[in-house]
């Protein structure tokens, strides 16, 4: 039986040091009778309220004149629903009392919470509006093992940590409670007393929405309604399918020209979406959309998992731009962050005074890359955390899949460490392993829990297996971006023609490896910053040439195996480097058509040509859908390839790195028949010198490269062909 509290339980509690307020405040059997006791700063005076008759049952007494009421209700025993009517400032209120409510956490969700397992943590952590016994409010609970005392301040308590101090399961190290009449679109944070007694004010880790920045509040709103993955989208996922992704920076792809603030998701989907369907391109790659302090990080450095940036508008207009993009047949990819997080107080740095997310030994918890925190992913509570929100994405706003970021840096212990900078595992060998095992379980989770959508690594090492199962030793990722490919291929394309000759193996390379990975082929916003130029730039020679070679670049990349990624601005021939403050160069397409609009009309043609055509894409990953013709005219810079379906249907590239034209370039080639020029990036239409070979080449039953018959063709300078043959 509990008894009247003393002096020093009062006081603590209101120096908010008091990590028990149950155990204090509500109501309890004494040997008095039933008693009630409630922390109401500032009343003058309070009245317990039977909630079924509305009958007026006893009025507290205040203990305290900060605010300490406590009463005896005469002639009850059992426990019972009820009301407070608190007089502030001469205005009375009539409020449920946030203490008179049970613990929260169901018995499951608990056990999964405990184990680190539970599917969606987002549905039990956090904040929800719920009914308990008829009374409407918000329930919230946050992990802080070792905090002394947690309080929920917002708008629906001033802000005051001694108004709403949170239960303690002590099982789980979980702070929970439930704040009657706390409703979606308030404002609130954690008021955390740390270990050490320091005070510190948390941003909710499962915040759904969050205010703009610079301000670092949580905002109380409903989990979004689960959204079900049509075949359409999955089968747009499919290794066997046209995949051209445009990565965008949602706050530069355009901008308002009369103050260059950013487009709202509205606005995006109303201008990005057509725009990208006009392009020919299946999926769009956001860059991290998650809340980030940090303008300058492109949202490379998230805070926020759970909540998209407010920069551009609420979180349902986000979702609203989603389904735009998949009411106009295009995926929506989202670049995602679990490698690393800032240190910002509000956010989840030290969050109860401890290394809770983070390791505490800089060597395993510092990137010394970027100046941020490393996730402990051995915390069973972490990975849980890290995993839920990548089902969160595809589950509740419909995301198709997930590019990860910097997967090097986590699966190595000592990435872009020196010797004596890092920590080895426990058997002395460079691999996070509890990164490998996070990263294998959450493709896992993506694969049973929502069945067609993708992951894509960034992984810039030759770490095997990355797009390979799990059970056999691998990652588990879907696709892997090809960096070895993109790094070979644009030191080739930099080089002045007369010196090609020499690197030739940089265009060959890629396929010695190709089909040891799911690879796509990326010319990603990383190629077109920090002084690296922008992919024009690096072409060589004059204006003529550098368009020219950039089209012959475009035509080989769209021709090799691998899905495609351009990053915006590329599709049109940018010539400065992204600038994250700025708009995307429109104006370049401006005016008389120039170099700039060929460029244009070449990615949309090429996109629409390569969905098209089954052999450029459907055998990516099958050593049967690719074969050299030409690989060693090192002489001419030239390539010959092909590329086959299924059924064996073939489209010949060729490719001509030369600013020279070659008359009669004769190859051989496997099928007879007549061919025809389906793609030639030096035609007209392009800006091109328009050298072409009209109607249909026929094959000569002339013996060359091995092969009976062969082609003799014009080849343009500079430039890429494409040939499909015609049928009998």
């Amino acid at each position: 039986m509990s008894e009247l509290p003393d002096r020093q339980a009062i006081n603590a509690l209101f120096a908010g040091n008091y990590a028990d307020p149950f155990s204090l405040l509500g109501m309890h059997q004494t040997a008095q009778g039933l008693e009630v006791r409630a922390l109401l700063p500032d009343a003058s005076d309070v009245w317990v309220i039977e909630t079924n008759t509305g009958r007026k049952c006893a009025q507290l007494t205040c203990l305290d004149s900060r605010g300490f009421f406590c009463g005896v209700i005469p002639r009850r025993k059992n426990r019972f629903g009820y009301q407070l009517a608190v007089n502030w400032h001469g205005q009375q209120n009539l409020i449920d009392d946030a203490y008179r409510f049970g613990p929260l956490l169901e018995e499951m969700d608990a056990w999964l919470l405990g184990e680190g397992t539970h599917l969606r943590p987002y549905e039990t952590l956090g904040a929800h509006g719920t009914t308990i016994d008829g009374v409407h409010g918000t329930r919230f609970a946050v992990w802080a093992p070792n905090a002394r005392r947690v309080s929920v301040v917002g708008e629906f308590n001033f802000w005051d940590g001694r108004r709403h101090p949170m239960r303690f399961r002590r099982e789980l190290g979980v702070w929970e409670l439930f704040i009657p009449g706390a409703v979606n679109g308030q404002l609130y944070k954690f008021e955390i007393v740390d270990n050490s007694g320091q005070m510190r004010i948390k941003a909710d880790p499962f915040a759904f929405e969050a205010q703009m920045r610079p301000q670092t509040a949580s905002m109380i709103c409903g989990l979004p309604p689960k959204t079900e993955m049509q075949p359409r989208r999955k089968a747009a996922n499919g290794f066997d399918q046209p995949i051209s992704i445009y990565e965008v920076h949602l706050g530069s792809w355009r901008r308002h020209t009369d103050n260059n603030f950013w487009l709202s998701y509205k606005e995006l989907a109303e201008q990005l979406i057509p725009y990208v369907k006009e392009m020919g391109f299946t999926h769009i790659e956001l860059m991290p959309i998650n809340e980030h302090p940090f303008d300058g990080s492109w949202g490379y450095q998230p805070l926020g998992m759970y909540a998209p940036t407010r920069r551009f508008g609420t979180r349902d207009e986000f979702r609203h731009f989603i389904a735009a993009a998949h009411d106009a047949g295009i995926n929506v990819l989202l670049d995602w962050v679990p490698g690393h997080f800032p240190s910002d107080d509000f956010g989840l740095a030290k969050f109860d005074g401890t290394e809770l997310y983070e390791h505490s030994d800089p060597r395993e918890g510092f990137h010394q890359d970027w100046n941020t925190l490393i996730y402990n992913f051995g915390r069973r509570e972490v990975s849980n955390y890290l995993s839920g929100n990548a089902l969160y994405w595809m589950e509740r706003f419909g995301i198709d899949g997930l590019r990860v970021d910097a997967v090097a840096s986590m699966i190595y212990r000592d990435y872009s460490r020196a010797e004596g900078e890092w920590v080895p595992n426990h058997f002395g060998g460079r691999e996070n392993l509890e990164a490998i095992s996070f990263l294998r379980h959450t493709n896992r989770i993506l694969g049973r829990a929502a069945p067609g959508s993708v992951t894509v690594a960034e992984e810039s090492t030759d770490y095997p297996g990355v797009t390979r199962p799990s059970e056999d030793g691998g990652l588990g990722f879907w696709f892997k971006w090809n960096l070895g490919w993109m790094h070979d291929t644009l030191d080739y394309m930099k080089l002045d023609p007369v010196h090609r000759r020499y690197h030739h193996q940089l265009m060959t390379f890629g396929m010695l490896y190709n089909y040891t990975e799911n690879f796509v082929l990326p010319l990603s916003h990383d190629e077109v910053v920090h002084g690296k130029r922008s992919i024009l730039d690096r072409m060589p020679g004059d204006a003529w040439q550098k368009f020219a070679n950039l089209r012959a670049y475009y035509g080989w990349m769209w021709g090799f195996p691998g899905k495609k990624l351009q990053f915006m601005g590329n599709e049109f021939a940018q010539g400065r480097e992204w600038n994250h403050d700025t708009s995307l160069d429109w104006h370049l397409l401006e005016g008389e058509d120039n170099w700039h609009n060929g460029v244009h009309r070449l990615v949309r043609d090429l996109n629409h040509t390569y969905r098209h055509f089954a052999p450029l894409h459907q055998l990516d990953f099958d050593g049967q859908g690719f074969e050299w013709l030409v690989v060693d005219d090192h002489e001419n810079s030239v390539f010959v390839f092909v590329r086959r379906d299924r059924e064996g249907n073939e489209i010949i590239v060729v490719s001509n790195f030369t600013p020279v034209a070659r008359p009669h370039y004769r190859f051989g080639v496997n099928q007879r028949g007549g061919w025809r020029e389906i793609m030639n990036t030096d035609q007209h239409d392009y800006h091109g010198s328009d050298t072409r070979n009209h109607g249909v080449v026929h094959t000569d039953e002339i013996e060359s490269h091995g092969r009976p018959q062969s082609l003799s063709l014009t080849l343009p300078p500079l430039a890429t062909l494409w040939l499909v043959r015609e049928s009998d």
